[in-house]
């Protein structure tokens, strides 16, 4: 197993911070949707919106894109990481997340790519535009984190309380939320998030898939809300 370094620490908690310059912000993954319907409307629902989410949903396949994305560069297997590649690409339920996960990780690689550079970033990241691939943001965080020698299973945590957090935040703003209730779904959340990073580090490629189409169709609803905060 590779320990995780102070360096290696310190890239996880900047690049999967809430000020790292991915646009993060700007998306709710279809919450804004879902709360517009009427559910999630307070903090209890909202833990277990994201515990779907985590479990079932897109954060579910993140998790498993960003391990084969890790694996493939670490192993330098070429074929595997195109597959992660393309699943990104084709695990999204609608445009909007399309757009969300595609646009995440080209901003997150172009800011690596910028703030630590590396020539196995870019001998990999220029691979995946030979390949006419845009990497889904998930696959973009485990190049980086495969790179930079920053171990699997703290980036796959690191991962998903970030994206926990992200719709957390934006529950804040929608439902709205008080910060500190925000903050307590996050605590006991935490049980939760280990569990899915173990998971999904030990999970076959084969179990790869969402169980979340309630998301999908928010999302696709979304589009056509007449007032929005988020784009997503």
């Amino acid at each position: 197993m590779i320990p995780l370094t102070e360096p290696g620490l310190a890239r996880l908690l900047t690049w999967l911070s809430p000020g790292f310059p991915v646009g993060a912000y700007t998306y709710s993954h279809g919450l804004e949707r879902a709360i517009e319907e009427g559910a999630p409307r307070d903090a209890a629902a909202l833990r277990v919106w994201i515990e779907g989410v985590l479990e079932f949903g897109t954060a579910r396949a993140d998790a498993d894109l960003l391990r084969e994305a890790w694996l493939a560069v670490t192993d330098e297997d070429e074929p595997r990481f195109e597959r992660a590649l393309a699943w990104g690409e084709a695990a999204r339920g609608g445009p909007e997340l399309a757009l969300e996960s595609r646009q995440q990780g080209a901003s997150f690689l172009a800011t690596v790519s910028a703030a630590w550079p590396a020539p196995a970033l870019t001998r990999w990241t220029e691979r995946a535009r030979e390949m006419t691939r845009a990497p889904a943001h998930a696959v973009a965080v485990g190049i980086a984190a495969a790179v930079h020698g920053v171990p699997l299973e703290a980036t796959l945590l690191a991962y998903l309380h970030a994206f926990a957090a992200n719709l957390a935040s934006a529950a804040v703003r929608l439902i709205p939320l008080g910060q500190t209730e925000a903050q307590r779904v996050l605590a006991e959340l935490s049980p939760k998030l280990a569990e899915c990073a173990r998971a999904a580090a030990a999970r076959d490629f084969a179990e790869f898939g969402s169980a979340a189409p309630m998301i999908d169709l928010l999302s696709m609803a979304h589009e056509t809300q007449h007032v929005r905060l988020f784009r997503s």
